[in-house]
Parts: C-alpha cells; sequence; structure tokens
C-alpha cells in the first residue's frame, strides 16, 4: 500500500501523545491509525463512544495505545474535561488535530440559523476550546503542534455550502491569527486544506441528495488527508492542500474571482452530466 512508503519519511511517535477530535469516523480514524502504526499514544475525541472504542482497539492492533474520551468539543467545559484526561493519563500531548467537523449543506438564501449555529459549535468553536486547553500543555514540550483541517471550501465559497464555507474561513483566519501570536520555533500551527472526500459527513448528504452536482466517484479517500495531517506535522507546514495542486483554484480566485467562477461553473455543470449518465447506465429500477 503507498502510505507503507511513507512511514519511513514520518519518524517513530513512539511514547508522543497525538489528541485527535472527530476520531470516531473518516479522516479522524484514519489519523488514528496512522500514528498508531508509528507507535504514537492517541487520545481519541468525539460524541460517539462505541464508534471511539472500535476505532481505539484498531489503534492497539496497529501498534499503538489509544484512550478514549468521549466529547462534544463544542462544548468548553468538555473540551477542558477530555483534554484533562488526556493528562492525567499520559502527562503530555505532543499533537492535536482539529479535525472535528459538520456539514449542513443550504443555499444561502435559505440557510436556517440553528444549521449555521451547530456549524459554527464544532467547526470553530470546537477547534477553539480544544486549542485553549491543549496550549498550556503543547507549550510545555517544545516542537509540538496544532493541525486545523479546514477545508477548500475555507478558501473559496461554494453553492451549497455557504454556511459551512463560512465556517472554515472562520477556522483559517483563526489559525493564522494563532500563529503570528506563537513562537513557530516552539509550537507550529498547520492547516490542512482538503477538497471533498469520502466520509460519512459527505456520504450522507450524497444519499440525502443535497448536492447532486458532484459525483460521489471522485471523493478523494480520507487516507489521503490522513497522511497530509501527519506531513504538515512532521515537515511543520503552515499550510498544505488536498490533493496535491488542488489549492490552485484558490490562488485562481484571488487572481481572477470571475474566471474561478465560471471554472467552479463548469465543475458543477460537468458533475450533473456524470450523475446523469450514472443514472443512465443504471437503468430503471427493478420491481
Amino acid at each position: 500500500m503507498w502510505i507503507d512508503a511513507l512511514l519511513p519519511l514520518l519518524g517513530s511517535w513512539r511514547d508522543r501523545v497525538v489528541l485527535v477530535t472527530g476520531a470516531s469516523s473518516g479522516i479522524g480514524r484514519e489519523t488514528a491509525l496512522l500514528y498508531g502504526r508509528l507507535g504514537a499514544r492517541l487520545a481519541l475525541v468525539a460524541r460517539r463512544e462505541a464508534l471511539l472504542e472500535s476505532v481505539a482497539a484498531e489503534v492497539r492492533e496497529a501498534g499503538g495505545d489509544a484512550l478514549v474520551a468521549p466529547a462534544d468539543v463544542g462544548d468548553a467545559t468538555a473540551a477542558r474535561a477530555a483534554v484533562a484526561r488526556v493528562c492525567d493519563t499520559w502527562g503530555r500531548i505532543d499533537l492535536l488535530v482539529n479535525n472535528a467537523g459538520l456539514l449542513r449543506p443550504a443555499s444561502v438564501d435559505r440557510i436556517e440559523a440553528a444549521d449555521l449555529d451547530a456549524m459554527l459549535r464544532v467547526n470553530l468553536y470546537g477547534a477553539l476550546f480544544m486549542t485553549q486547553a491543549t496550549l498550556p500543555i503543547l507549550l510545555q514540550h517544545p516542537g509540538g503542534s496544532i493541525i486545523n483541517v479546514a477545508s477548500l471550501a475555507g478558501r473559496r465559497g461554494l453553492t451549497p455550502l455557504g454556511g459551512y464555507c463560512a465556517t472554515k474561513f472562520a477556522l483559517i483566519g483563526l489559525s493564522e491569527a494563532l500563529r503570528t501570536e506563537l513562537d513557530a520555533e516552539t509550537l507550529h500551527v498547520g492547516i490542512v486544506l482538503p477538497g471533498v472526500v469520502d466520509t460519512p459527513m459527505v456520504q450522507g448528504v450524497d444519499q440525502a441528495g443535497e448536492i447532486p452536482e458532484w459525483p460521489v466517484e471522485l471523493n478523494m479517500p480520507p487516507e489521503w488527508v490522513a497522511a497530509a495531517i501527519a506531513l504538515a506535522a512532521r515537515f511543520r507546514l503552515r499550510e498544505i492542500s488536498v490533493p496535491p495542486g488542488a489549492a490552485l483554484l484558490e490562488e485562481l480566485a484571488a487572481l481572477t474571482p470571475g474566471v474561478s467562477d465560471l471554472l467552479i461553473g463548469w465543475m458543477r455543470s460537468a458533475g450533473r452530466w456524470l450523475a446523469r449518465a450514472r443514472e443512465t447506465r443504471a437503468g430503471p429500477p427493478s420491481d
């Protein structure tokens, strides 16, 4: 497997502690498994305890250690309690991966305040609360990192993701501000910008038919993002997009927003054409 070739590049994480939010599935699960193979101690944070226990078993089988710390990261008290539990168990944290995310698509004219509040609570406040709770511990051990999993949708607005884009734009701004506040030689802050990833969050949207323009066949595997997270932490990268080169769209948007709009419109049209072609191939439903 291609990721095997990456492991020597990442080095050993034996006895080092990695805290991953949103660790019960998708990108968080794959990140935990990757660091488990590197020998790390994984602190797994999410709301679904049963799924976390399953991931913890996989981490141990991969060669790491695991601690399950169920918490709603959008609750500041719960976030502090989860971090305290990790410190009580292992006494340190070397890497915080703020990965927990929530997506509720809607066009801008139909965004519900409750949905936007929910996305802000997880995508922005969750990262903020976990960062605030973890910073004092990270600063005790030089060489630590915070990796915030944002999105290419945090650099370029897309429909019907206006609310989600707003939360990811905010997360990127928060990350960049934090980086300027800290000594880069002591604590590294990195941003990972994935495109559309094949995760339960996106699968649920696809199944509901709320983003029909994007063909699910083009969703990238979450392992790609896990690898980008590990590379960002290992080489102290400030920003990395997945897949490589995907950030060209943001650069194009900054220089020529009109051209970027036309390109995105073409991509949506192509996606609709592919979706229709897929339905035609599948034929009518059988009785």
